[in-house]
């Protein structure tokens, strides 16, 4: 029975054409930035997203970890969503690693931040505060269902960065998710940010890896943190091969993985059992379970037993992910075991 595993995009395996390039990558040590694959994944990935240089790098943790570091030092401050990635899913590496002190708003639904909220986070000089360096933004919005940032929102951002002479950096882990759904260029995301990191290996299906971009300057102090952090990989072409792929192959079929999710939320929608929380902009469905009788841990073990997997995400509420290697067929399977296990628990919750 195949497993329908919807927790995540980073569940995606590579491609054929993923494995028969990382087989025949052409390699070097990418340390001595001598890796041939490394520097071409580099170069397509800067072009893409219309930056002058980009950086290769393990993860996305990594990637958003080194953006910080090279913008900010010990001491210095870094404002972010109270529902950002970079502040709840990171192990607090800012601070612990950096020594950056992370100043938290809260999100928007829509993922933003508000600007007036922003505005009256800069500190003023005054000795007795951090000094405020850096804007963390996330685009597509993981912890607000995969919200969408787009280009008008972001130009605010960036006009109100450069009256406060801040910098700011875009957590693009799904940013491809973003531009698809907007029908735009990522490069039309990007204009103006002074960083930007983004995955690979979430819905772009590649192993492992993420970029750094930014300036040339930018860059060149980001390597300077990868190599502190351990990032340096030696011939990582191997898995660059899989990237460069995965840039030119693998971008425009994520409209397929929206139009599941929506598929998705329809079903969800249709059961009395479930209440939706928002229509899907990408390719995420969040949900919540409505029976208070039932725990979400037994709800969970009953769809797992059935082969369906995804995560549960707060008091009833869960999140499923469509991706590459899950198709509309798998979307009614998984649509069907819900409305199965809605009916055998609601007997006997009741």
């Amino acid at each position: 029975m195949k497993i329908i595993d919807l927790r995540s995009d980073t569940v995606t395996l590579p491609t054929e054409a993923m494995r028969k390039a990382m087989a025949e990558a052409e390699l070097g040590d990418d340390v001595f930035g001598e890796d041939p694959s490394v520097n071409r994944l580099q170069e397509v990935a800067a072009e893409r997203m219309g930056m002058e240089a980009a950086l290769f790098v393990p993860s996305g943790t990594m990637a958003n970890l080194v953006c910080a570091l090279t913008h900010c030092g010990r001491g210095e401050e870094a404002i972010v969503g109270n529902q950002a990635h970079m502040f709840i899913y990171e192990a607090g590496g800012m601070a612990a690693v950096g020594g950056i002190h992370p100043h938290a708003i809260a999100n928007q639904s829509d993922g933003t931040l508000a600007i007036d909220d922003i505005r009256n986070a800069v500190r003023t000089d005054n000795v007795h505060f951090p000094r405020s360096r850096l804007i963390c933004l996330e685009n597509t919005h993981n912890r607000c269902e995969g919200a969408v940032l787009g280009p008008d929102y972001l130009q605010s951002v960036v006009a109100l960065a450069r009256e406060k002479s801040l910098r700011i950096h875009l957590d693009g882990a799904r940013i491809f998710n973003a531009s698809i759904a907007l029908g735009c260029q990522v490069r039309n995301l990007t204009h103006g940010m002074d960083s930007v990191s983004f995955c690979l290996s979430k819905g772009l299906s590649a192993p492992v890896g993420s970029l750094v971009c930014g300036s040339k300057d930018f860059v060149r102090e980001a390597r300077r943190r990868r190599k502190l952090l351990g990032g340096g990989m030696r011939q990582a072409g191997v898995l660059a091969a899989a990237g460069i792929v995965a840039l030119q192959q693998m971008v425009d079929r994520l409209a397929e993985d929206h139009e599941n999710a929506r598929r998705l939320a329809a079903g969800i929608q249709s059961m009395s059992a479930f209440r939706l929380a928002n229509p899907p902009q990408t390719n995420m469905v969040y949900a919540e379970w409505l029976d208070g009788n039932v725990s979400a841990d037994q709800f969970l073990a009953e769809t797992n037993h059935r082969g369906l997997r995804f995560l549960v995400t707060g008091h009833r509420r869960f999140r499923m992910v469509t991706h590459y290697g899950i198709n509309a067929s798998d979307i009614d399977r998984a649509l069907a075991i819900l409305a199965d296990v809605s009916r055998q628990l609601g007997r006997i919750s009741h």
